[in-house]
């Protein structure tokens, strides 16, 4: 069995890699369209700056960056409000936001009763 190629919108990783802003942003829906048509915050300057300078793992508070073409490939720590988790930028996360890959909570495990619990949530039996 033929392995498929990878494709984003049409374009394989090649051509996304080739791809300038203005043609990017074209293929975007409309409310991110929109926020690279404003423009970057000076926070998100900064980070096209790392970006350009060939940083291998570049850290970030940015979470809001949407992810451009120029991105892919490059591994990202992005703040998750205690620690910095690592995003490696591939070509199916184009158009999203940083943040949407770095989570901020953790599941919850809940097992036996913890120090502090009542008497009656102790006393459960354990099957």
């Amino acid at each position: 069995m033929a392995k498929k190629e990878l494709k984003w919108r049409g374009k394989n990783l090649e051509e996304a890699k080739k791809m300038d802003l203005k043609d990017f942003t074209l293929l975007l829906p409309a409310r991110k369209k929109r926020a690279l048509k404003r423009g970057f915050t000076e926070k998100e300057k900064k980070l096209l700056k790392k970006i350009e300078r060939g940083d291998k793992t570049i850290k970030t508070h940015c979470r809001s960056m949407i992810i451009i073409p120029q991105m892919l490939g490059k591994v990202f720590l992005v703040y998750t409000g205690k620690e910095f988790a690592q995003v490696r930028v591939e070509l199916e996360m184009l158009g999203h936001r940083l943040g949407e890959f770095a989570l901020t909570r953790k599941s919850v495990a809940h097992n036996a009763p913890g120090v502090g619990a009542t008497r009656s949530s102790a006393a459960v039996s354990v099957k």
